[in-house]
Formats: structure tokens, C-alpha cells, sequence
């Protein structure tokens, strides 16, 4: 059974001050991305939305997702992790999460994931970087009542600390786009 993706793409990019998910590299969104990069092992990719759901739901035109309404969306992340777990379809093994403002997530990285997970079933499995275990991550059926525990605007950090965590090396997941300082210059710009 292929292991379903869930995007988390439902919060307002207060700091940015502008969706950070309809940030463009390369002529295509953040999101686009994303949501590209999951489909390279990943049958089925849900995008968790929330703040200006619609914008994101017109950015998404044209590729074969399922969008996931989070109307607590303002509680945090915690809240678009549970509306994730529970949209995904009934006797899912594992789901595949992943946010869009990590600009180096591609679809080498997503197989890299899957196929970690693969070899060891039963185990969460991580990104390793700056030192820390983190998202793009593997949660196997096992670790989705804790996540469906979560509350406020924080992530699995609990999960992803544990001993029972596979971790794949991604040194370039600490950069992500949160500040207008985060933004990649635009081509031929200074």
C-alpha cells in the first residue's frame, strides 16, 4: 500500500507577512513544489489549508491532490497535524508529512524517506539536521493517536525524539523561508 502525504499549508506566514506558501522559486510555488516533490513516491497527497484557503486551493489547479480544510487553523500547527491524520483513508500504514517552506525537499529526498521506512516498518522516520531530528518525517499508524493529541502550535518533536526513529541525513532542512530575510533573491537581482 502506498503511503499517503500530508502537507502542512494551512497557517498565515504572520513573520513573512505574506503566504509563504505562494513564495516562488523558479517560477513555481513553494507549495507547487511541494506538492511535486511528494508525488514522487507518494500516491495520494493531502494539503492541509487553512489561511486563505482559496489562494491556495487556485495555486494547486491542475494537480491531482485532495485538499484538507483545517478551520482551527489558528491554534497552530498541532491542529493542521490532526486534521491531516484524520482526513487520511482508513487502514493507512504510515503517512508522509511535510511542509512547503523547506526549499530543499525534491522528490529524491521523498524516496530517500520511503524507503527508509521501507526497511524498518515499524520506526518513525526523520530528517537529521543542525543537530536536531524534524519534518520532512514518516509516522507509522502507531504514532497517530499521540498526533492526534497534539495541541497548540507545535509539532511532533516527542515522536521525533524517540529511540524508535530511523533518521535520514537532509543537512539542508534547517533552511526554510519564515522572514522576509529567508526569501531567495530573485533571479538577476543584485
Amino acid at each position: 500500500m502506498s503511503i499517503p502525504a500530508v502537507i502542512l499549508a494551512a497557517g498565515a506566514s504572520r513573520r513573512l507577512g505574506r503566504p509563504k506558501q505562494l513564495v516562488e522559486l523558479g517560477g513555481e510555488s513553494l507549495l507547487r513544489r511541494t506538492v511535486r516533490a511528494a508525488l514522487a513516491g507518494c500516491a495520494q497527497v493531502l494539503v492541509v489549508v487553512g489561511s486563505r484557503a482559496e489562494e491556495m486551493a487556485a495555486n494547486l489547479a491542475g494537480l491531482p491532490v485532495t485538499l484538507v480544510a483545517n478551520d482551527a487553523w489558528e491554534e497552530g500547527m498541532a491542529s493542521s497535524i490532526r486534521a491531516g491524520i484524520r482526513a487520511l483513508p482508513a487502514g493507512a500504514e504510515a503517512a508522509l508529512f511535510l511542509v512547503c517552506d523547506q526549499i530543499a525537499v525534491d522528490g529524491a529526498l521523498v524516496l530517500r524517506l520511503l524507503e527508509a521506512r521501507r526497511a524498518r516498518p515499524d520506526a518513525v522516520v526523520a530528517c537529521g539536521y543542525s543537530g536536531t531530528r524534524g519534518i520532512p518525517s514518516v509516522f507509522p499508524a502507531w504514532c497517530f493517536p499521540e498526533l492526534l493529541d497534539l495541541r497548540g502550535d507545535r509539532g511532533a518533536r516527542g515522536l521525533l525524539s524517540g529511540a524508535a526513529v530511523e533518521v535520514v541525513p537532509f543537512p539542508e532542512g534547517d533552511t526554510d523561508v519564515d522572514c522576509p530575510e529567508d526569501l531567495p533573491p530573485e533571479p538577476g537581482g543584485g
